[in-house]
């Protein structure tokens, strides 16, 4: 099935040295899908828990839980071991403006944060969400990222949908397997 304009495939696109970009066609309305990212109780069924602020320079904090991210989760591979349980990652807004755009720095008080924006436009009754994630500091991490990404709206859509997701750890180590291949084709 061809995506409709302006539609991936579903897959993240490398669009610069540093960035990636992932698209989902959402069921809208646009304030519907701004709740699953801004509140905890909605986020934490997709991404994760924890508190974002919706002003320039208030607080970000993600407390991921992968395990509880839909059924036969699995575990994670050796090298993500640390995330297993629960696992924080902090930011600040950069820029808010309900229901249409969030961007936050990510990692903050790591050596190199990252930034991830959230684009929303009213397509009909759905909603295009366009996920960039910039700052990447190490091409090494882009698979990790875009296949993190990938995960985390699959799962969104199976909720928006009413549909239980088949968890996290297992389609992320596919997904990044798959990521990795295509980065070192190009």
């Amino acid at each position: 099935m061809t995506p409709p304009p302006g539609i991936d495939d579903g897959y993240a696109r490398i669009v610069a040295p540093d960035a990636a970009r992932i698209e989902r066609l959402l069921p809208g309305p646009i304030e519907r899908i701004w709740t699953y990212l801004t509140e905890e109780d909605k986020r934490r069924l997709w991404m994760a828990a924890g508190t974002i602020g919706v002003t320039t320079e208030a607080t970000v904090e993600h407390i991921f839980r992968h395990e509880e991210l839909g059924a036969d989760c699995g575990q994670p591979p050796a090298k993500y071991a640390a995330l297993a349980g629960e696992s924080r990652i902090h930011g600040r807004i950069i820029a808010c403006e309900p229901p249409h755009l969030l961007a936050y720095s990510w990692g903050e008080g790591t050596p190199t944060p990252s930034q991830v924006r959230f684009d929303l436009e009213v397509r009909g009754s759905d909603v295009l969400l366009v996920v960039t994630h910039s700052r990447i500091a190490a091409q090494e991490m882009m698979a990790s990222v875009a296949a993190g990404w990938h995960t985390h709206l699959d799962i969104l859509v199976d909720v928006l949908s009413g549909r239980t997701s088949h968890g996290f750890w297992n389609k992320h180590t596919r997904l990044e397997q798959e990521y990795a291949r295509q980065i070192a084709a190009r």
